[in-house]
């Protein structure tokens, strides 16, 4: 596990960087006298004293930053690898600089690879998952257009009102958490509602299902739609194939099987998407997330890069090593490597007499499971027994399971024999303790 990280660790790694880098800055200016600057600087300093117009620092920068090590088992973040966490001490570097082109250039091929994609349009997004989610929605829906969307969990819900909130229709087809949607819910709602888009979760972290894809895409064509598929909770630790499931628009977080922190997306248009979004009668309402100029700063297009934003420089870097770890790994590998871990907690709970959310194995979500609260326990005793004795977080749920069941996240870093064990063993201490049973 990566390692606990101290105000006095920061503090020696700046030293260290200073002694390195630090003689850049120490240059003498020409035609200052010595001690010319101090003085004006402590003139500047009394003079702002005596108006009052400073007030003091905050006590609390003054201690140092203790960030506890904790074994991060819920549905996201996950634990960071540790060469995640040493790329974002790197030097920065401009976000117009070739050097930093050439890491977006890896990053851009290594989210190729995880997605199974040739798409020109693949880029990240310098926001959280939801941030990804957003610039998929913004781009390809104008005012008045329709947008079907599954909701059997949180994040279709959350979809269908980001696109009214851009001024679009949502049309929700729904079915229960632990549930998913067929081929024939998804033609009957395609031939009712003539959508535009079509929205589904691949891998919902609030029910935990794995919802079926192949097919989905050859569907949405046939009667004139575009699917976008959100797979932030499930990427890397399932089969995923952009290209070949006629996906239109795909996006994902850092922070799941990526082993990153939470803070830039992964996000890919198809040819047809590309088209669309380029064709749009108006133009995309967010400047921040609109895909032609990302794209265009990404080097995804036949023009010079532009300036769009700044981009988030060591997120980069932290991104461009989580997805190294899954080229290195092999996506077969990290694919069968969740689905092992995820056989084994299932085995443990079934040993405890814990029942599963989603009774379809074929439909579970390997990163992330969700565990019935047997009648009579608190869940949130069982969870603050996790965490306070044994720094282990497990999940509860929310919305319509919001004190029904636990989430238990196996992602990525986290992903091992051996954390599955010390949770199930964990889950097991609080239930002793708090299941009174008959």
């Amino acid at each position: 596990m990566a390692p606990k990280i101290t105000r006095p660790f920061c503090a020696q790694l700046g030293k260290c960087l200073h002694s390195q880098f630090g003689q850049c800055v120490a240059i003498k200016q020409p035609g200052i006298p010595a001690g010319v600057l101090q003085s004006q600087l402590s003139a500047f300093s009394s003079s702002a004293s005596r108006n009052g117009s400073v007030a003091d620092p905050p006590a609390c920068l003054f201690k140092p930053l203790n960030v506890p090590h904790k074994l991060l088992m819920g549905p996201g973040p996950s634990n960071a690898y540790p060469r995640v966490l040493a790329a974002q001490s790197l030097p920065l570097l401009g976000h117009l600089q070739k050097e930093f082109h050439e890491v977006l250039d890896e990053v851009k091929a290594g989210i190729q690879y995880i997605f199974q994609t040739q798409n020109a349009w693949t880029f990240a997004v310098s926001a959280t998952g939801m941030g990804a989610m957003e610039t998929a929605a913004v781009n390809l829906l104008e005012i008045g257009d329709v947008a079907l969307v599954g909701v059997n969990g949180f994040w279709g819900a959350r979809l269908a009102e980001i696109a009214e909130r851009n001024g679009s229709v949502a049309k929700r087809m729904v079915k229960p958490m632990g549930q998913v949607f067929t081929l024939e819910d998804i033609e009957q709602g395609l031939k009712e509602h003539k959508p535009k888009v079509v929205f589904l979760t691949y891998g919902e972290s609030s029910g935990g299902t794995a919802q079926p894809l192949a097919g989905v895409g050859e569907l949405c064509h046939k009667y004139g739609a575009l699917l976008m598929v959100d797979s932030v909770a499930i990427l890397g630790g399932a089969p995923l194939f952009m290209d070949e499931w006629n996906i239109d628009a795909l996006y994902t977080g850092a922070q799941k099987v990526l082993s990153t922190p939470p803070s830039i997306s992964p996000i890919s248009f198809s040819q047809k998407a590309r088209d669309v979004i380029l064709g749009r009668k108006t133009k995309v309402r967010s400047f921040y997330l609109d895909a032609p100029e990302l794209a265009n700063y990404w080097g995804c297009d036949e023009n010079p890069r532009r300036y769009h934003h700044t981009a988030m420089i060591s997120s980069v870097y932290a991104l461009r090593e989580g997805l190294a770890e899954v080229a290195e790994k092999g996506l077969e590998k990290s694919w069968a490597q969740h689905a092992a871990c995820a056989e084994l907690l299932y085995e443990g709970l079934d040993k405890m007499g814990l029942e599963l959310l989603v009774q379809d194995k074929s439909v579970r979500n390997p990163c992330v499971t969700v565990i019935k609260v047997p009648e009579g326990v608190d869940w949130k005793k069982v969870s603050d027994h996790a965490m306070d004795n044994h720094q282990v977080e497990i999940a509860g749920g929310f919305g319509e399971l919001a004190g029904k069941v636990w989430r238990v996240g196996v992602m990525g870093y986290n992903c091992t024999p051996e954390n599955v064990y010390k949770t199930l063993a964990v889950l097991k201490e609080g239930l002793d303790v708090h299941w009174k049973k008959n």
